[in-house]
């Protein structure tokens, strides 16, 4: 697969009810979380594309853009669909969006890269990772050609990235990890804490 033709996009527009507040701007061990995500894949793609509803810090690298939602209260599938509609207005060469959410210090560049090595665009749209019997739906590869099915669903009131994506055909890049998580995800002030120490620990 092409990267050149891919647009990373990091999800970053969640209320983050569960942690109280923005959880990009979160520091862990003096780092922004957002700072994770970029930090691993900044350099695997041409354009790196923040959806956020906040005017968000991160680190100034320079070939990233900050966006909007559209919509608001739409959740991640309008985050998704925020980023096609952007990428397909400033660059017609994209025919995949690769999304990410913020709350993953753990997640490493390598997965990335065994993931999208292990794509055969011909045979689905839509891909997501799958790692010890767990499918990490935000963690996906989106074709564009999905951008008109997605919106009318989403003008239909569809939310649920789970539900949505078994709707329109998903195929699952399965991985396993031994004595680590990669995926951990932090939603809530406890979460924070066993990454702290997860960090300390590693």
């Amino acid at each position: 697969m092409d990267h050149n033709n891919i647009l990373g996009t990091v999800l970053a527009g969640g209320k983050s009810q569960r942690f109280g507040e923005d959880k990009s701007q979160v520091k862990l061990n003096g780092k922004l979380l957002i700072d994770y995500i970029l930090s691993e894949i900044i350099d695997e793609f041409k354009e790196i594309l923040i959806v956020s509803n906040n005017q968000i810090k991160y680190k100034n690298y320079k070939n990233i853009s900050l966006i909007n939602d559209l919509k608001k209260d739409q959740g991640p599938l309008g985050g998704v669909l925020s980023a096609m509609k952007w990428a397909k207005e400033k660059n017609d060469k994209y025919k995949w969006i690769s999304t990410f959410p913020v709350d993953t210090p753990f997640f490493k560049k390598d997965i990335l890269q065994k993931f999208l090595s292990e794509i055969d665009s011909e045979e689905s749209k839509l891909f997501f990772i799958k790692s010890n019997n767990t499918r990490h739906n935000i963690f996906g590869i989106w074709s564009i050609d999905l951008m008109k099915k997605l919106e009318h669903d989403l003008n239909e009131g569809q939310r649920k990235v789970e539900v949505w994506a078994n709707s329109v055909g998903v195929k699952v890049i399965n991985m396993e990890f031994i004595n680590k998580d990669p995926f951990f995800n932090i939603n809530t002030k406890e979460d924070l804490e066993k990454a702290k120490e997860k960090i300390n620990y590693d």
